[in-house]
């Protein structure tokens, strides 16, 4: 098949895959805010955002120079035996520092968690590997089945686990689980590539010297995606952190149904189009206006029925996360777009440039986190993550003029004239019908409303363009031979 044909299978078998784990993973996270205590979250939350990003450093943003197409990463198998030799050294000296410093910073529950997420952690950076081979193929079958193995699988042991009494272990065994399913998929059954050490200066040269400019970025990138988390709990405390991860958990769920997959597509197909400048832009455009229009439209769903989902499906003791959550689902609606940004830079060889970009978003997130979140809480903390990703998107949308051809008013103008009128006019309905009593009939109505008005005013206003976009995608599928 041809780059653009395994784009849209690898998009099709991921955007499957994840609605199905969506399902899967909003049932798991429904049942778990209900038969867990906040705190305990808050707990899992903090140890989970120490991992992740103190991984960066083992990491050493080598995923994007293997990803890189040079004369170095040629053959795929000597470099992917460098990569996972580097790759091994480097998570064995963070896991032993990081464990140790677990043993000797922390006590009770935290040290705990962090001390198992270590280990499992560490199991899971060494399946990047084969991961990085699949991604750069633009085979995303093994992965988008992988994931929904990890995800029925997870869902059985940690709920039977919560139901049976247990706390943090039922939030832990998730990790564990999930490095079991990935090693047996990746490595065991049908191997996509077979472990092994190689050590070859020129590539590992290449590897570091190409992964430190990626490594400030991705390090930037993961502070702005995890220090909230951090601030939250030295500040606010482990409960409210508890509250505030819920929030973003539930909050990020419309990206997950669309623009999670889509993003896992779009770092293979922009590195194979590089070198066309005219095919990159059109699959650049494309990408972001669907990923747009898409995340403007569950975003401001979510919003609207943001009360009642709280009270009737997660139960009233989250009722506190209710601004935070609602704030947060702008961050939805962006940081996909800032996600494709990204993976453009890195498909085009110049990923300092998201250096730039991530300096500038975590110097904002640091100062409207002392000045938003000392004063609102966790709905200060929110507000400070919408405004940083903002800031990011404006920069990044100049840096990538050099690289692709786009227009910002056609990939903007009909989602959001499509989303502002229709929330003015869902809320102008509730108001005049006065709807009371039911909450789910309420929902029901907000849901009806918001869906008629914002899908008519969006084909109204670019009926031609979706049936040209959908006449594309459908030529683009392999044809049936008749032989």
């Amino acid at each position: 098949m041809s780059i653009v044909q395994r784009s849209v299978s690898s998009a099709g078998w991921n955007i499957s895959v994840s609605l199905a784990q969506l399902l899967i993973l909003f049932v798991r996270s429904v049942l778990l805010a209900r038969l867990l205590p906040v705190y305990i979250f808050g707990v899992y939350a903090l140890a989970t955002s120490i991992i992740q990003l103190s991984i960066v450093l083992p990491n050493f943003g080598m995923e994007g120079a293997f990803l890189h197409r040079t004369t170095e990463t040629k053959d795929v198998q000597v470099t992917a035996a460098v990569h996972f030799t580097i790759k091994t050294i480097l998570i064995s000296i963070w896991a032993l520092l990081l464990i140790t410093g677990a043993l000797i910073f922390t006590e009770d529950e935290i040290r705990t968690a962090l001390i198992f997420s270590s280990i499992t952690h560490a199991g899971l950076a060494l399946t990047q590997t084969p991961k990085i081979i699949l991604i750069r193929r633009v085979h995303h079958r093994r992965l988008a089945i992988i994931q929904l193995l990890n995800s029925v699988a997870t869902t059985v042991i940690a709920l039977g686990l919560s139901w049976q009494g247990a706390t943090l272990w039922a939030l832990l065994a998730i990790d564990f689980v999930t490095l079991i399913v990935t090693v047996t998929a990746l490595y065991l059954w049908r191997p996509v590539w077979r472990p092994r050490f190689l050590w070859s200066t020129p590539i590992v040269r290449y590897l570091i010297h190409f992964g430190y400019k990626n490594l400030i970025s991705d390090t930037l990138s993961k502070a702005q995606d995890r220090f909230d988390d951090l601030w939250t709990s030295y500040y606010l405390g482990v409960t409210p952190l508890g509250f505030y991860s819920r929030a973003y958990t539930f909050a990020t769920y419309p990206r997950k149904i669309i623009a999670t997959p889509i993003n896992l597509v779009a770092g293979g197909t922009f590195a194979e189009l590089k070198n066309d400048k005219l095919r990159l832009s059109r699959a650049f455009f494309r990408t972001n206006a669907f990923l747009v229009r898409t995340g403007f439209f569950l975003g401001g769903l979510f919003t609207l029925i943001a009360p009642e989902f709280i009270i009737l499906v997660l139960g009233v003791k989250w009722i506190p996360m209710l601004t935070a959550f609602r704030i947060l689902l702008i961050f939805t609606l962006l940081n996909p777009i800032k996600i494709t940004f990204s993976k453009l830079f890195i498909a085009v060889g110049k990923p300092e440039k998201n250096v730039y970009a991530n300096v500038l978003q975590f110097a904002v997130l640091l100062i409207c986190l002392y000045t938003l979140g000392i004063r609102w809480k966790i709905a200060g903390v929110a507000l400070a993550v919408d405004i940083m990703v903002i800031i990011g998107i404006a920069t990044q949308f100049w840096q990538a003029r050099e690289h692709v051809q786009f227009s910002i008013m056609r990939l903007l103008t009909s989602p959001t004239l499509a989303l502002i009128t229709s929330l003015l006019i869902t809320y102008a309905v509730i108001q005049y019908q006065g709807v009371d009593g039911s909450l789910w009939r309420l929902a029901a109505l907000k849901v009806f409303c918001f869906c008629t008005f914002y899908l008519g005013i969006l084909i109204l206003m670019e009926k031609d363009h979706l049936i040209k976009m959908g006449r594309y995608f459908i030529n683009l599928l392999p044809q049936k031979s008749n032989k």
